[in-house]
């Protein structure tokens, strides 16, 4: 029978499980994963925006974002693009 010289080694993405916020805080709270749905969780403080956004609408979001004082981790994106 045959067998392949050599076998691929399967490497894991991220290995580590995912932690609820807050749950090394409160006994209550379990460390399985549940999705932060609250406005003001540290979860949810920044945003990112999609790669197939224009670059008008993109600067109405970084804008708006400005606003908001909420962090964009990506806002000059496509505004870097035009000025190079």
């Amino acid at each position: 029978m045959a067998v392949p010289l050599l076998s691929k080694m399967i490497v894991k993405k991220r290995v580590k499980k995912f932690k609820r916020p807050q749950s090394d805080r409160k006994i209550s709270v379990k460390p399985s994963w549940r999705r932060p749905k609250g406005i003001d969780s540290r979860g949810k403080y920044c945003v990112q925006i999609a790669h197939n956004v224009s670059t008008r609408k993109s600067k109405e979001i970084a804008e708006r974002t400005a606003q908001l004082n909420v962090v964009a981790t990506n806002k000059l994106a496509r505004l870097k693009s035009l000025c190079a």
